[in-house]
């Protein structure tokens, strides 16, 4: 595993954390946490299994 495989395995799992955590409290609609987390899993996929 290289040293961006390892970098996304730990970024990816914290902004999908996050924005829960921004839905739970309050600060993000449903449609907007959805859309982070899908997109943030997407560019992780991407960028991972294209090196």
């Amino acid at each position: 595993m290289t040293n961006a495989q390892i970098g996304l395995s730990v970024a990816t799992p914290i902004i999908v954390g996050f924005a829960l955590l921004l839905y739970k409290m309050g600060v993000l609609q449903r449609a907007g946490a959805a859309s982070a987390v899908l997109a943030s899993v997407a560019i992780a996929a991407v960028l991972f299994f294209n090196q």
